[in-house]
């Protein structure tokens, strides 16, 4: 098993952290795994539990994928023994999209109220950062994406009106979606971290396809808005190995550089894409022809 799990005890404030470490894995061992291996090593669930930090570090360019949902107060972001450091951002950024009720974010002192669907970046050296529900009977969800950075840029609330928006697919071939660029270097500044939202359209299931794969970056796909009784297969591996891992609605999925990041639903829904890797350029794909897919 490639994953190492420990579990911290209540932080000051009497809040519980859980952090896990997932070992990097090469095409190699993916292709001997069992379903079960699979979901162990990539699957990412439970992201929200009340009034908890949840957190998941792969060693793929460690990236940290997190869940916050406060609800008897505010929950404070705490830096896990694993990461060495003073603070949760001495030397990292993190990536923010309220996908629960109306939240609310003080970092470094600065308030940034945000509703369903909005962004929020928060730049490295930030010393403190406090996530509020304004509404405890309708939690706000925090999903969290966080990378290593050498460079402190200006934290900044990004609205839905604000994000470089693409539509992308046709009906006809079940992919039309909306591409929401919200925390992306044409939007704001950042080091590595790239994020976003693309929602399908009613009567569309495919996600990114044609497939791809983009050796320079790593990403995770968060679904959600997955109806009851819905289940998106999210397939991964090398395009003439590929593997699949079917998921629930708010569970993510890490994938690695040399993998695939494709998925088809059984019904419409949303998901966010993050990433990080040695550039910021959102066209760097190597793209695979569909009928080359194996």
């Amino acid at each position: 098993m490639q994953t190492e799990l420990t579990t911290s005890a209540p932080n000051l404030a009497g809040q519980e952290m859980t952090f896990e470490s997932r070992y990097a894995t090469s095409p190699t061992e993916v292709k001997g795994m069992t379903t079960d291996q699979l979901r162990q090593n990539f699957l990412i669930d439970n992201l929200f539990v009340a009034d908890q930090a949840r957190w998941v570090l792969s060693f793929f360019d460690r990236y940290l994928t997190g869940g916050v949902m406060p609800v008897a107060g505010s929950v404070t972001l705490q830096a896990p023994d694993q990461l060495k450091a003073a603070y949760f951002l001495e030397r990292r950024e993190l990536g923010i999209i309220n996908v629960g009720g109306p939240g609310r974010v003080v970092a470094g002192g600065v308030t940034f109220d945000l509703e369903y669907k909005e962004a929020l970046y928060v730049g490295q050296g930030t010393q403190e950062v406090q996530f509020i529900s304004l509404d405890e009977n309708k939690p706000a969800k925090f999903y969290l994406n966080s990378t290593p950075a050498t460079h402190s840029y200006p934290s900044k609330k990004v609205s839905r009106a604000e994000a470089e928006v693409v539509e992308l697919g046709t009906l006809e071939t079940a992919n039309h979606r909306t591409i929401n660029k919200l925390l992306v270097n044409s939007v704001l500044p950042t080091c590595q971290l790239q994020m976003g939202m693309t929602e399908l359209k009613a009567g569309s299931v495919w996600n990114t396809m044609p497939a791809h794969t983009h050796d320079r970056r790593m990403e995770v796909y968060f679904y959600f808005e997955v109806p009851e009784g819905q289940s998106v297969c999210h397939f991964m591996g090398q395009p003439q190995e590929t593997r699949h891992v079917w998921m629930q609605n708010e569970q993510a999925v890490i994938s690695p550089n040399w993998s695939i990041h494709s998925g088809a639903g059984t019904s419409n829904y949303t998901f966010i894409w993050g990433m990080a890797g040695e550039n910021l350029d959102y066209g760097d794909m190597d793209f695979c022809a569909i009928n080359d897919l194996r």
